[in-house]
C-alpha cells in the first residue's frame, strides 16, 4: 500500500551569507505510518574544502542532535516531548543558521525507508 510522505533534505551552510552549502542528510515524515527518521551523513571533505575554517564539532553536535528529535523522547530534551509532526516542523522551520533544511517536498512510497535510503543516494551521497 502506497502512502505519501514529506520529506526535506539537511544542508550545512557554513557562511549563510553567501548561501553555499552541502547536503548532509534527509528527513522523512510519514503519518500514516508514524514514520518520522533523519538518515545524516557528513561529507567532511567536500564541507572542509567549501570552508576550510568551519567549526566542524559544532556542525556535527548539530547534525547528531537531528536524528535524535525525530526519535523523540528525553534524550532529545524539550522538544522529544512534542508530538510526531510537531517535531518534523521543528525540524523543517526555516532559519538562518549553519544547519537548514530544504523546502518540504511530498513523495509516494510503500516503503518511507525505503524512500529515506533512495533519498540519500540521489540527493546527500556523492555521484558515482
Amino acid at each position: 500500500m502506497q502512502c505519501l510522505y514529506d520529506y526535506a533534505i539537511v544542508r550545512v551552510v557554513p557562511r549563510v551569507e553567501r548561501q553555499e552549502f552541502i547536503n548532509a542528510g534527509v528527513i522523512v515524515s510519514c503519518q500514516k505510518t508514524d514514520f518520522l527518521e533523519a538518515r545524516i551523513e557528513l561529507d567532511e571533505a567536500r564541507l572542509l574544502a567549501l570552508a576550510p575554517d568551519v567549526d566542524l564539532e559544532a556542525v556535527r553536535a548539530n547534525l547528531a542532535s537531528i536524528p535524535l528529535i525525530c526519535r523523540g523522547g528525553e534524550p532529545a530534551g524539550p522538544i522529544g516531548r512534542l508530538s510526531q509532526r510537531e517535531r518534523f516542523h521543528w525540524l523543517v522551520a526555516p532559519r538562518s543558521t549553519v544547519i537548514q533544511t530544504s523546502a518540504v517536498h511530498l513523495g509516494r512510497s510503500a516503503d518511507p525507508r525505503l524512500a529515506l535510503e533512495r533519498l540519500m543516494e540521489k540527493m546527500v551521497r556523492p555521484l558515482r
